[in-house]
């Protein structure tokens, strides 16, 4: 019998079981949306090849347990013709997850479906030292856990005020968490170093006073595995995709240059120095 390649499996998202010749199947899942089709498909492959049920991942992912060896070309094609395909594990870019930004949620900033599928096509499955995560969240409230990923993009509206729509009710300045909005002299004044770009006063305006621009804030280096960190912000407000793209080209780009082998991005940044990371993100932001 042929020798089994592990590590090939593995990349191609077929994780080993405890349980010999049996392999959990990580199913490639961008932004944690899946078609109707799609999950009839995935019911379909974990009855007839599976033990019957799935595992839902805390990364938005899907898995189909104790599929066996011999079955593993048939579970693949059985798979496409639904539409679906495997994930990827190992030392490499991973899903994208994302929540469903202000396609659906009042709350949400930013397209986070289209920021995922972007980022997915740009980056998926692309080898690195290690594993690298990219998260994708609408808005302050943050269900997305942006910090906790490698690098974490969070949905803002960049705003400014209108005096001439304005009728003073002063309900913006009630409802910022972040105290950066006061009514002097019958006129709002935003302390931007204040403001986190939350969008709430413009959601709670009845006039429409504000002119707004989605945006993006973008952190790097969390951590939450056996060491947690938290990403840090070290760029202002990034108000077009094209810039986005190209700080997060930079930032897979260092930690590719820069990483050890099994080195997170957290503990090169660690290692080499945040000021060289940082320097090199600034000028991506730049241009």
């Amino acid at each position: 019998m042929a020798e089994v390649d592990y590590s090939t499996l593995k990349k191609g998202g077929f994780m080993r079981q405890k349980q010999k010749d049996n392999f959990s199947l990580r199913l490639a899942v961008v932004g944690g949306s899946l078609t109707a089709e799609n999950l009839k498909k995935i019911a379909e492959v974990a009855e007839k090849y599976g033990d019957g049920y799935v595992h839902l991942t805390s990364r938005q992912g899907v898995e189909i347990p104790f599929i066996k060896l011999q079955d593993i070309d048939e579970v693949k094609d059985a798979l496409a013709e639904g539409g679906c395909k495997p994930g990827v594990c190992g030392p490499r870019v991973r899903t994208v997850t994302a929540c469903q930004g202000n396609r659906i949620c009042p709350s949400g900033n930013i397209d986070t479906t289209d920021i995922a599928e972007k980022l997915d096509e740009r980056y998926f499955g692309r080898e690195l030292p290690h594993k690298f995560k990219f998260g994708v969240t609408g808005c302050q409230n943050n269900c997305l856990k942006a910090e906790e990923n490698d690098v974490g993009i969070k949905g803002a509206l960049n705003v400014k005020w209108k005096q001439d729509a304005c009728i003073g009710c002063g309900l913006c300045a009630k409802v910022c968490r972040e105290q950066a909005i006061a009514i002097e002299d019958g006129k709002v004044q935003v302390d931007y170093d204040k403001c986190n770009y939350c969008g709430r006063c413009v959601k709670s305006c009845p006039t429409d006073a504000w002119d707004t621009e989605s945006a993006y804030l973008v952190s790097f280096g969390g951590t939450f595995g056996n060491s947690i960190s938290k990403g840090e912000y070290p760029l202002p407000l990034i108000t077009t995709e094209e810039q986005l793209f190209r700080v997060t080209d930079a930032a897979i780009q260092f930690f590719a240059d820069n990483a050890n082998p099994s080195e997170r991005f957290k503990f090169t940044i660690d290692r080499v120095g945040k000021d060289k990371l940082y320097k090199v993100l600034k000028e991506a932001y730049d241009g």
